[in-house]
């Protein structure tokens, strides 16, 4: 007789995740925070220029030279398009799952930690992966670039920590819920 309380339960319904549009609208975002600001404002680097140093043998395409920056130009065009897809994914995913009250989601606190743990994410993969194990840029060349380098894994260990704990302060959002059940102010 056991089995059959078991089988009387109503099966809860979980609640649409927000992570994973969160995490993949953090990654996009934060690639277009470093292709932006460091890329095109600051122009510290663009997606080859340390390839004469780096540790898979791409050609050099000297940034400082028009066909050089023309080439560096097209690939950071191509990372460009790489976030843009993810910010399009994210927005997709989040816009399949939550079909009522879109606007308490977006001051949700669960939704913007998973976006700062996804942009953190960024920077730990961009990091350890581009400017680590291929060196075909870094983050700012010169003779201080370890430093730099640490910096971004730095702020992106700090920003997956901090989306996370901000993630964990707000309360879950039920995309289904009615839209008076939620309490007010962000929290959801």
């Amino acid at each position: 007789m056991a089995g059959t309380a078991d089988e009387a339960r109503p099966v809860l319904a979980v609640p649409n995740s927000l992570q994973s549009p969160g995490l993949i609208l953090g990654v996009g975002l934060g690639g277009f925070v470093d292709g932006i600001l460091l890329h095109q404002l600051l122009q510290w680097h663009h997606m080859l220029t340390s390839t004469n140093h780096d540790r898979i043998g791409v050609k050099y395409y000297n940034p400082k030279t028009v066909s050089g920056l023309e080439m560096n130009t097209v690939w950071d065009g191509i990372f460009h398009a790489v976030c843009w897809i993810a910010v399009l994914l994210g927005l997709a995913i989040l816009y399949a799952r939550v079909t009522n009250n879109r606007r308490a989601v977006w001051a949700s606190r669960v939704l913007w930690g998973w976006i700062f743990a996804g942009w953190g994410l960024f920077n730990l993969v961009e990091g350890i992966l581009d400017h680590q194990i291929l060196g075909i840029h870094h983050v700012h060349g010169g003779p201080y670039q370890a430093w730099w380098d640490a910096g971004f894994l730095v702020l992106g260990g700090s920003l997956i920590i901090g989306g996370y704990l901000l993630q964990r302060s707000g309360r879950p959002f039920d995309p289904d819920a009615p839209h008076g059940s939620r309490r007010a102010g962000g929290r959801a």
